[in-house]
């Protein structure tokens, strides 16, 4: 399931996702660390203001998990530090994925854990809020509702979650789109036009669109 052992992205992910008639939950959010890659089961923790709900999580966690953290996307206030960080890495999670904002940037690079957010600020929590009864159940990551159902994916592109039970078929068909792509860009470095392979001046005379095109020719991995 490690993104970089299958040499796939979270973009020949997100377009399985599309082939697969499966809704693409992405969140544009950065690694810490760039060049980064996470994955594994989502562990959802509900930030309301005290690190307590992590230990919580993490102490419910499996190895290989993903910690995903939803403080409201809040730019605010920072809810992530390097001792949770820490704390994630002993347990043997993958990474943290964070909808709000990290701190203590320079320590986290030096632990080397994946950490995806929206970006970092120096201020820590700023209120204690009431907790909520789904609070280590789901998470709000942007638009989506995440459980540990789900599988999250993190790399420079951001993160993108799967349902369990589709990734096996998802990353299956994301390699067959690696491999076609990868393909595709070897001709154009060897001076074969992406637009000659794709035989795009047939296309603009056809009346077909490009979707049905490319089925025609072979030029896209099948749906």
């Amino acid at each position: 399931m490690d993104l970089a052992e299958l040499d796939l992205t979270t973009a020949h992910v997100a377009d399985a996702c599309i082939r697969a008639d499966i809704p693409v939950r992405t969140a544009t959010l950065t690694p810490v660390i760039p060049g980064t890659r996470t994955s594994g089961r989502v562990l959802p923790a509900r930030h309301a203001g005290s690190v307590d709900i992590f230990l919580e999580a993490i102490e419910r966690s499996r190895p290989g998990d993903v910690l995903v953290v939803d403080n409201d996307g809040r730019t605010d206030e920072a809810c992530v530090g390097d001792l949770i960080v820490l704390e994630a890495r002993a347990a043997g999670l993958a990474g943290v994925v964070i909808w709000g904002l990290h701190r203590d940037t320079q320590d986290i690079r030096a632990i080397g854990l994946p950490v995806f957010s929206l970006g970092a600020n120096p201020t820590g929590p700023l209120s204690l809020r009431d907790r909520a009864p789904e609070a280590l159940s789901t998470a709000e990551v942007g638009q989506w509702t995440v459980t540990s159902d789900d599988v999250v994916f993190g790399d420079d592109d951001g993160v993108l979650f799967v349902p369990g039970s589709e990734v096996e078929a998802v990353l299956a068909k994301a390699a067959s789109i690696r491999d076609v792509e990868r393909a595709q860009a070897e001709r154009v470095r060897q001076g074969e036009s992406l637009r000659s392979q794709l035989q795009f001046s047939e296309y603009l005379a056809s009346g077909l669109t490009f979707r049905e095109h490319l089925r025609k020719i072979g030029g896209a991995v099948e749906e």
